[in-house]
């Protein structure tokens, strides 16, 4: 027989699935029944005075004074009849938020509160139930400007518009971009009209000295979906997540350095010269984030071999490490994830990395490492490849 203890997770659990739905009226979820375990009459006689009646007991008294109903069967226990709980009923959401706590019945009344805002002035609203659930978190002044948006939305016609254009007062791009789903909940409409986000694109540098001493341009970039072809094909190309370490990489036979950015691999497949190129590296900052990065451009299509994120360079510039993040934030071991398109190598430093009692340095930028050693381990890699 489960203890009030489960049974209430189990409430606690069901609320919070569903009680959005249930305030909105769009979904009813309530009453219903959480069963409490069944039990045999062996069981019953066995640990009646150990373990069957003190729980009786427990369930009795925590049912009174709450708002539940104790469902109850007779059965016999050696010569006697007993009531044995087998369920407890929740009539309504209110009364789940009343035997739940922890702050749910102010949470419903701000629900209902912002039920009322969204159904008087949004009466063609798509999904009220998205919107109570997703502003229960919000402060008041959050809330207002999400009427307030939605309301001019529902005036204008922003046909034509990037969300950078739209002409609202404290009204930001990345806020309209994230709010958009609430948006079209409000408005019942199934587009904004705003013009869709520009294709993504890659920025690259030419490294081939030849190509370079005939001062043509030395950076380009291409968008996903252009016909756009390099100035050379390449043979060698280093991605690299750092930005300025791409620019100024040392000059490569046939090489071409492509800014990471943490677009990640889906972008760089779009571009069929590049992931044709026969040489074709990854280069990142040592910690658990690059490792992860590094695995999903392999998870995506594209077959990165990575340089200088091995243990021997970790062990060799682990004195310029850092545990500190980009943000300043103190790096954490944190949960290591399967990472299946790791090497070998290049596991036992990520393992390294994310284990809570590793005292190194849980970070290596890759700014620490000199671009002349990189440009060398580039070459030789690529010359050892090449049978020279």
């Amino acid at each position: 027989m489960k203890t009030p203890a489960d049974v209430l997770a189990d409430i606690r659990r069901r609320l919070d699935r569903t009680w959005a739905g249930d305030v909105a009226g769009a979904t009813t979820s309530w009453p219903h029944r959480f069963a409490l375990g069944t039990t045999t009459k062996t069981q019953l006689e066995a640990g009646w005075q150990t373990i069957y009646q003190p729980r009786i007991r427990q369930w009795r008294d925590w049912a009174r004074g709450r708002p539940v109903r104790l469902h109850t069967q007779q059965k016999r226990v050696y010569t006697t009849t007993q009531d044995i709980p087998t369920h407890l009923e929740i009539v309504d959401v209110g009364s789940a938020a009343a035997v739940v706590g922890d702050g749910w019945e102010r949470r419903l009344a701000k629900a209902r509160a912002h039920l009322t805002r969204v159904t008087t002035h949004f009466p063609a609203a798509a999904d009220p139930a998205l919107v109570i659930r997703t502003a229960n978190r919000y402060e008041d002044t959050d809330f207002e400007l999400l009427l307030t948006v939605a309301a001019w939305f529902q005036a204008h016609d922003a046909s034509g518009y990037t969300p950078r254009q739209v002409p609202i007062p404290g009204v930001h791009s990345k806020w309209l971009n994230t709010h958009q789903p609430l948006i079209l909940a409000l408005t019942g409409r199934d587009s904004l009209g705003l013009l869709p986000k520009h294709p993504a694109r890659i920025h690259f540098s030419y490294l081939d000295p030849t190509y370079q001493a005939s001062g043509a341009r030395r950076h380009d970039s291409a968008s996903v979906g252009d016909s756009v072809t390099p100035a050379y094909a390449p043979t060698v190309v280093i991605i690299s997540e750092n930005k300025d370490t791409a620019i100024h990489f040392p000059p490569i036979t046939g090489g071409i350095a492509v800014e990471g950015g943490g677009f990640g691999g889906k972008t760089a497949a779009a571009f069929p010269w590049l992931t044709a190129a026969p040489h074709l590296y990854y280069w990142g900052d040592i910690d658990a984030h690059g490792y992860e990065i590094l695995n999903g451009w392999r998870d995506d299509g594209v077959p990165v071999a990575s340089i200088l994120m091995d243990t021997t360079t970790y062990d060799t510039y682990e004195p310029y490490g850092t545990d500190t993040d980009q943000r300043g934030q103190r790096l954490e071991p944190g949960s290591p994830k399967s990472l299946p398109h790791l090497t070998p190598d290049e596991r036992a430093v990520y393992e390294r990395l994310t284990d809570p009692m590793f005292r190194g340095y849980r970070r290596i930028e890759q700014e620490r490492i000199p671009l002349h050693t990189a440009a060398s381990v580039v070459t030789a890699r690529t010359a050892s490849s090449n049978g020279h």
